[in-house]
């Protein structure tokens, strides 16, 4: 089956109004999602990989596409983006927005500051994704043994830092950087370097090495 027949039977039902079919919503679902945020447009899985990262609001912008569909959409992508972890998939971070589609649908919506680090290969391939402390970030919950443990037990190369601002604004603190100065110096010591470090916001995040921030 092609995308869109996979996409129309997750819609099951059109537009009424309109006269269109769930064919032809999955249609211009794929075609919104082509160009925009993609590596390769015009191709379909760009798309899909646009429609993984999409928020909700880009998605209802569709008539005939409401909250509800939006929705089963957001959670099959999620389901299949969980599935291909689970089973080794190698993801490849290129770039911050590759860490934002990896992370932002999951991390944006909570409710307290999750620290997480994900582990790369030689090849800036996803290794893992660990969960080092949820509580407010400081010195004590984001401590190098504990964040370089894993890394060193898996054979990372290097890493990328992440965590989450619940209030939905990913500005970097004083502390934020403080902290991730402390843990790019330990990874220099140990040979595994600290790539970035994104703070995750409401759909938005910061990426310390594209504002130049120095670590």
């Amino acid at each position: 089956m092609s995308n869109i027949e996979l996409l129309a039977i997750l819609l099951r039902t059109g537009d009424a109004s309109s006269g269109r079919s769930a064919v032809d919503l999955a249609s211009e679902l794929l075609l919104m999602g082509t160009g925009r945020g993609s590596a390769s447009p015009g191709k379909e899985g760009s798309a899909l990989r646009f429609l993984q990262s999409a928020a909700i609001e880009e998605i209802t912008v569709i008539k005939g596409i409401g909250l509800a569909k939006a929705i089963q959409l957001k959670a099959a992508m999620e389901i299949g983006r969980r599935v291909g972890l689970e089973l080794g998939e190698k993801v490849q971070i290129c770039s911050a927005a590759d860490v934002g589609r990896l992370l932002m649908e999951e991390m944006r919506y909570l409710e307290q500051e999750s620290f997480r680090t994900i582990l790369l290969d030689a090849r800036n391939r996803v290794i893992s994704v660990e969960t080092n402390s949820v509580g407010t970030l400081d010195s004590s919950t984001a401590h190098p043994r504990e964040i370089f443990k894993a890394a060193i037990r898996k054979n990372a190369a290097s890493l990328i830092l992440v965590h989450n601002h619940p209030s939905g604004d990913p500005a970097p603190t004083r502390e934020d950087v403080q902290v991730t100065r402390v843990l790019a110096e330990a990874g220099r010591l140990l040979g595994i370097e600290v790539v970035d470090h994104l703070v995750i916001g409401d759909n938005r995040y910061v990426s310390f090495r594209e504002q130049g921030i120095r670590f």
